[in-house]
């Protein structure tokens, strides 16, 4: 017997009651594992996305600066970049998805204003800090994308390894105590009826012999 239970009928009920427990829990696992795979996939897409769109306006705002360099000056440029403000302060809040906590990135989008003298700056160097500003806020959702699918893969490792823990362990052990209950509690059945069939048929058997002896009396 698995786990030395005693083979009694209130030990059946309690781990069929078991089994259905941990089957309820593993179908809810499974749901759990189903949605977060889905959200991280979709995360992983749009991570591409912005992973892409960040490259090229690198990319484009790097010639543009290269050319701001040449027709400018590198010291111009220098004075100005000095003279740049601080990027507005942003909040981190958090929604949650199946219980795992996802970060959101709370700013307020600002466009870009152009503060420097219109004498001393070129289209390159305005292209190339337009592009710069926008980045600033593409590094904002795709810093929030890559830490929440890394959350994500985290509770999915996690759940995957419950999920299994209950279909190859916990199920299958306690499918194999209500087994072999049952088997025993029925194998007793049968001895039990065999047993009352036997003294029954003695009785019968008692009450003829009597008769008998009565008849002949």
């Amino acid at each position: 017997m698995a786990n030395k239970i005693v083979p009694t009928k209130a030990n059946l009920m309690a781990t069929k009651s078991a089994l259905e427990f941990a089957k309820k829990g593993y179908d809810l696992l499974d749901k759990k594992r189903t949605v977060l795979i889905k959200e991280m996939m979709d995360l992983n897409k749009r991570a591409v996305v912005l992973q892409e769109v960040i490259e090229k306006t690198f990319e484009e705002s790097y010639t543009a600066l290269e050319d701001a360099t040449i027709t400018m000056g590198s010291e111009v440029l220098y004075e100005i970049a000095n003279s740049t403000p601080l990027e507005n302060e942003y909040e981190i809040i958090s929604r949650s998805v199946m219980g795992v906590e996802i970060p959101e990135i709370k700013y307020k989008k600002e466009n870009i204003k152009a503060e420097f003298s219109i004498h001393k700056t070129t289209t390159a160097f305005d292209e190339a800090s337009v592009d710069m500003h926008n980045i600033t806020y593409l590094i904002y959702e795709l810093a929030q994308v890559e830490t929440s699918v890394f959350r994500l893969a985290q509770e999915i490792k996690k759940t995957q390894k419950r999920a299994n823990a209950l279909n190859k362990i916990q199920i299958p052990k306690y499918t194999e105590i209500v087994t072999e209950i049952e088997n025993i509690l029925a194998e007793k059945e049968r001895e039990d009826f065999f047993r009352l069939k036997k003294v029954k048929d003695r009785k019968e058997k008692i009450a003829k012999e009597e008769m008998e002896l009565n008849k002949n009396i």
